[in-house]
């Protein structure tokens, strides 16, 4: 059967988004026109809904050629979520190995748990319980780690694209410093499988309409020199891929990589020898950097992604300098980490970004000031689409961005606290913020394509 040629839509009511970290925009009684590709094609604030007849003539369309739907004075959409930071393949073990240093918990639980995706069938079932949920839960764009296997990490472009996500997502490198059987052959074989499946995403997906391969060394501890200096010449011979790597994770992650290339001094200049460092770099974590490094990563334009729930539950409370990046303009999103972050959630993700953020302020005196509700959401959505390289697609409500989008429902069943009468647009947008959870989030869009709703 033929599939049905998409129709343009129309949507009036409340939007909320940020146009910067600092400025939150709140759109009333607005209308938004969608072509029929899902870009926005119109946005007429303060608007009658007794003039979207007229409005939709305008543009040469009609209630019968443009699908139009009025919110309730319950809902609002806010653009959707990215998630700049996650591994597909830890979906099944979130919530395990609490209190446990990362390389100990890299060993003990997750190489046993990727290696599983050398069975295709469980990468098909596994990947799509992990796109579904992430949908469910209003992330629109993932970042995505796969697993050393590219046959697995082809089948999760795939999933993600006959599911509707819009997807990043990188092949693992690794040749040492992981068991026998969870490594790739050699460095010549894991370049080959690197391009191979670069190939095969881009036959997937040729203009990067929903999905894009990424460079992805897993981290540097898992790499050869060779290896990296490898994947520097692929990221050179492909500058319109992304990069991502897990960058001064931990302590002892920053001290075993020092050890293993001791003419680096820091794992900035490392990667920057080697290719791997630019404005298409997305870098994991970035706890420890040396006021020289978040310089430098300014001048490069790296993206980072924050990711404050497994931050701060493994074994040591470590808190990423994230004012001093919005500081200096450094593009920041966040990241759940699934599964070294337990929540899949942005909610979740955005309510830990706030308590951290109040535990740097109390380590630096007050000097780092704890983030905004504006600067977290921002972070969770335009933020995000920055570090992704996506900013000229999503990440808010302009005339020429694609319709990445959530359908906020306030009066739900569910936990969120409840709106009165008195309260305002904002105190309402902070109620969902802070106690609304996947049960609020009724209809989620992707390039104007409804890929999720509540039942």
């Amino acid at each position: 059967m033929a599939s049905e040629t998409p129709k343009a839509q129309a949507f009036h009511g409340t939007f909320i988004h940020t146009l910067s970290s600092k400025q939150l925009e709140i759109l009333t009684e607005t209308f938004i026109l969608l072509s029929p590709t899902g870009t926005i094609q119109a946005i007429h604030p303060s608007t009658p809904t007794t003039s979207i007849s007229d409005l939709l003539a305008g543009y040469h369309y009609s209630e019968s050629t443009c699908t139009v739907t009025i919110l309730q004075p319950t809902e609002f959409f806010i653009p959707g979520f990215i998630d700049t930071h996650t591994h597909a393949p830890q979906w099944a073990q979130r919530g395990t190995g609490r209190g446990i240093d990362l390389l100990t918990w890299l060993e003990t639980i997750t190489f046993r748990h990727e290696a599983r995706l050398a069975d295709l069938e469980y990468a098909k079932s596994l990947y799509a319980s992990c796109v579904r949920g992430g949908l469910k839960q209003g992330m629109t764009t993932a970042c995505y780690y796969g697993s050393r296997h590219a046959p697995a990490s082809v089948i999760l472009a795939e999933t993600c694209l006959n599911l509707g996500q819009r997807a990043l997502i990188g092949k693992c490198n690794m040749t040492r410093h992981a068991p026998d059987w969870y490594r790739d052959a050699s460095v010549e074989d894991s370049l080959r499988e690197t391009e191979d499946f670069i190939a095969q995403v881009r036959k997937l997906d040729p203009t990067h309409g929903l999905v894009t391969p990424v460079i992805t060394p897993r981290f540097a501890i898992c790499c050869e020199e060779e290896l990296l200096a490898g994947l520097g010449a692929v990221a050179d011979r492909n500058r319109d891929l992304p990069i991502q790597t897990h960058f001064n994770e931990s302590r002892g992650e920053v001290d075993f990589t020092r050890s293993l290339f001791p003419n680096d001094k820091t794992e900035t200049e490392l990667y920057e020898r080697l290719g791997l460092l630019n404005d298409r770099s997305i870098l994991a974590h970035s706890i420890y950097l040396s006021d020289t490094e978040i310089e430098r990563m300014a001048e490069l334009q790296c993206g980072i992604a924050h990711c404050p729930i497994p931050n701060v539950t493994m074994d040591e409370f470590m808190v990423a300098p994230v004012r001093e990046y919005l500081r200096r303009d450094i593009k920041v999103g966040l990241g759940t980490d699934c599964g070294g972050g337990y929540s899949s959630s942005m909610l979740d993700v955005m309510k830990a970004a706030f308590v951290v953020s109040t535990a740097r302020c109390t380590m630096t005196q007050g000097h780092d000031q704890p983030l905004s509700l504006t600067e977290g959401f921002y972070m969770a959505t335009l933020g995000g689409a920055r570090v992704c390289g996506l900013q000229e697609k999503v990440g808010n409500f302009l005339v020429g961005k694609e319709f990445d989008a959530l359908l906020v429902r306030t009066q739900e069943e569910g936990v969120m606290a409840p709106v009165q009468e008195e309260d305002g647009e904002p105190t309402v947008f902070e109620k969902f913020l802070m106690t609304g959870d996947d049960r609020n989030i009724g209809r989620v869009f992707v390039k104007g394509r409804e890929v999720h709703t509540a039942r």
